[in-house]
């Protein structure tokens, strides 16, 4: 059987991670096989490297749910796709199909629902299996270390664009300054928000710095009661929309005292522990509050126009670019917060 080097999980302990040389997989008749151009690097990849995911993993399991490549062959009932064809994937690998939410178009929300990278193998290898439905088309004109960003992209469209209502002149405020809320941060201003405050930790100055490119109008460093301040005197009410982008736990306590009565709290960040959470502020406020997971394939259809735009600024937040023996290297430079994102280009290997 051929092989190829992927970077494998291979099981729940920390740091269970390594580069190991894997059978190519063989499509089945719905099925492409994609050679991938480039791979990003999700802090749920880095979480599940160190143990610290909050979500179930099937291990051993090929880490990567962001990428895009070329098709390099395909299954004989697969419309639309044929070898050489550059693509992106979306994420959600298997579904039931029958289910309410599969059959409107709301497959993401499938309970029978397995991703790319914890539930099946992803893409940080040279070769993936991926069924023809999750299949989009891009220019060449964008080059697969940007087009493979079209997830998080799609991740940040549906928060603040689907899920939540950012109208021209809402006041938001971003809790999180990586790349998810980075992203929130930039479609919040494509709909015009303003103000738009972005809230970091100390160490995150320098993401900071990329939210103000992406459309920041104010950033902050500090607790709850300085953001509070600082938000209050923006917007005495508070924010119309706030979006807790921040992988933290103890941010929704925050997010709900933000935001102004009969505002908008949306939850895109996993929380990684379960702890106590006052919600009489959402009650006394009468604020709605959101979940935001995952994304469709009308929402990719924008996020790769966006993309290929350019309006999205993606090379504000691509930090590292290596092949994929520099997988660590890659991992540790997000986990240590000296680059925004890390991208995997496995041709280059």
């Amino acid at each position: 059987m051929p092989t190829q080097p992927a970077v494998v999980q291979y099981s729940l302990e920390p740091l269970a991670v390594e580069l190991r040389e894997i059978g190519i997989p063989e499509i089945e008749d719905d099925d492409v096989l994609l050679e991938v151009g480039a791979v990003s690097v999700c802090g749920s990849d880095v979480h599940q490297s160190r143990g610290t995911q909050s979500w179930p993993v099937n291990t051993p399991v090929v880490l990567g749910h962001e990428f895009g490549g070329t098709v390099a062959q395909f299954g004989r009932r697969v419309k639309g796709f044929r070898e050489g064809d550059r693509v992106v994937s979306e994420t959600a690998a298997r579904i039931c199909g029958e289910c309410l939410m599969c059959r409107g178009g709301r497959y993401n929300l499938c309970p029978s629902r397995k991703g790319f990278g914890y539930g099946v193998d992803g893409a940080m290898a040279q070769f993936v299996r991926v069924p023809a439905r999750l299949l989009h088309h891009v220019p060449d004109s964008l080059p697969f270390d940007l087009a493979c960003l079209a997830e998080p992209h799609a991740v940040a469209y549906n928060a603040m664009c689907v899920n939540s209502t950012v109208r021209p002149g809402d006041s938001v405020v971003v809790l999180g300054p990586g790349p998810i809320g980075l992203l929130c941060t930039r479609m919040a201003a494509l709909s015009g928000a303003n103000p738009i405050i972005v809230v970091g930790l100390t160490g995150d100055e320098a993401r900071l710095d990329a939210s103000r490119q992406l459309g920041a109008t104010h950033t902050a460093l500090g607790d709850v009661d300085d953001v509070a301040a600082i938000v209050r005197s923006l917007t005495p009410l508070g924010a119309d929309v706030v979006c807790d982008s921040s992988g933290a736990s103890d941010t929704l306590a925050a997010g709900l005292r933000l935001a102004r009565p009969d505002g908008h709290v949306i939850k895109v960040g996993w929380s990684p522990d379960v702890i106590p959470v006052d919600v009489n502020p959402l009650v006394l406020g009468n604020v709605r509050l959101q979940g935001s997971f995952s994304h469709n394939f009308a929402v990719w259809e924008r996020v790769i126009h966006l993309l290929n735009s350019g309006v999205t600024r993606p090379e504000t937040i691509v930090g590292l670019r290596a092949p994929l023996e520099g997988w660590r290297e890659a991992f540790d430079a997000m986990h240590d917060r000296r680059v925004i994102k890390s991208v995997l280009v496995p041709a280059a290997n």
